[in-house]
């Protein structure tokens, strides 16, 4: 059976949505190990509940080229063919993301390339952006520069603050980051310079998403 592995930092929701899609099939594939570089990370709890290995790379007692190098080894001895980054705080080095070119995937808050790196929400309600969503890319060696997957969009209302609008987007990172793990292992997608192609794809519906509507 493929394998894959997810890096978390925190809570877990988006590793939550994994297991579930792994549990009921959706994903052809079996999540490995969970590792993270925070010993108290939620998502570590969400992993053992499930019977899923846990592994934990603390940054602070060691230097950035030690803990990956200790990633490396941990993702090598599960022997997966996908990392999944679901929250994972830390920026990996141009060297690990050489070593599993095309194999690893990121999860982004925002609409790349617009608001990459941290608080992408934040960046987007504090620039008054009418729309905003979320990305699923593969990982190069820049920072959130990476082909891009998939991508939700989603309003942006007066009202919202970051936690607002992080929860709306939240909603929609759950649906598309399974998708792009299931696309992956169903071998259909095909990276070409910045494009990703996929295998059987369908032209989605063209309607634009207006915010504010202009009936209004």
């Amino acid at each position: 059976m493929k394998r894959f592995a997810v890096l978390v930092s925190g809570r877990g929701s988006n590793l939550q949505a994994l297991i579930d899609a792994v549990e009921k099939g959706y994903i052809k594939a079996g999540i490995a190990g969970v590792i993270s570089d925070n010993p108290d990370a939620y998502a570590l709890e969400r992993a053992k509940k499930h019977g899923i290995k846990t592994f934990v790379v603390d940054y602070k007692s060691m230097g950035r080229r030690e803990a990956e190098e200790r990633i490396a080894g941990i993702l090598e001895d599960l022997v997966v063919d996908l990392i999944v980054l679901a929250g994972f705080m830390k920026v990996l080095s141009p060297e690990f993301v050489k070593r599993f070119r095309w194999r690893i995937i990121n999860i982004h808050p925002a609409l790349l390339p617009s608001f990459p790196g941290t608080h992408g929400q934040k960046q987007a309600v504090d620039y008054g952006v009418r729309i905003s969503g979320c990305t699923v890319h593969f990982v190069d060696e820049g920072v959130d520069t990476g082909p891009i997957i998939v991508q939700a969009a989603v309003p942006v209302l007066p009202e919202d603050d970051e936690d607002a609008l992080s929860e709306r987007i939240l909603q929609y990172e759950h649906k598309v980051l399974p998708f792009a793990v299931k696309l992956f292992f169903e071998d259909r997608l095909k990276v070409e310079g910045r494009k990703v192609f996929i295998e059987g794809y369908k032209k989605p519906d063209l309607s634009p998403l207006i915010n504010p509507p202009l009936d209004i």
